[in-house]
């Protein structure tokens, strides 16, 4: 994420919106375009690893990923684990704190759905 100036509008609305709205925390931890998509992919105790999320992510870049994964780890709903060898192996797996937010991706991707059958119709 990027830092605004602190006498700035912005900044001064962002912490009031973090302090006061349950709802703006949450986008904010999950509503930047690609992290709810590699949070569904972990989904169910998946572990995958860094090739094989970019390989499910079709159109994502290694350097919108790699940033992605860096929020997610930092906001404690993704971890990274590292194995040792050569190469190196990194899997990525969700969090309990990760994990609690299964039913509200659920229900997303329930509500998703239904809109898209809506408007086929």
């Amino acid at each position: 994420m990027f830092t605004r100036k602190e006498n700035s509008t912005n900044h001064h609305n962002e912490i009031y919106l973090k302090n006061n709205c349950g709802l703006s925390v949450t986008l904010a931890m999950i509503g930047a375009r690609w992290k709810i998509n590699i949070m569904a992919n972990l989904l169910d105790g998946q572990k995958l690893r860094y090739s094989e999320l970019k390989e499910k992510l079709t159109g994502i870049s290694e350097r919108v990923l790699s940033a992605k994964l860096k929020e997610l780890e930092n906001d404690h709903l993704i971890e990274r684990v590292e194995y040792g060898g050569f190469p190196p192996k990194v899997e990525y797996s969700l969090t309990e704190k990760g994990n609690s937010l299964k039913e509200i991706l659920d229900s997303m991707k329930n509500w998703g759905n239904q809109q898209a059958k809506e408007e086929e119709t």
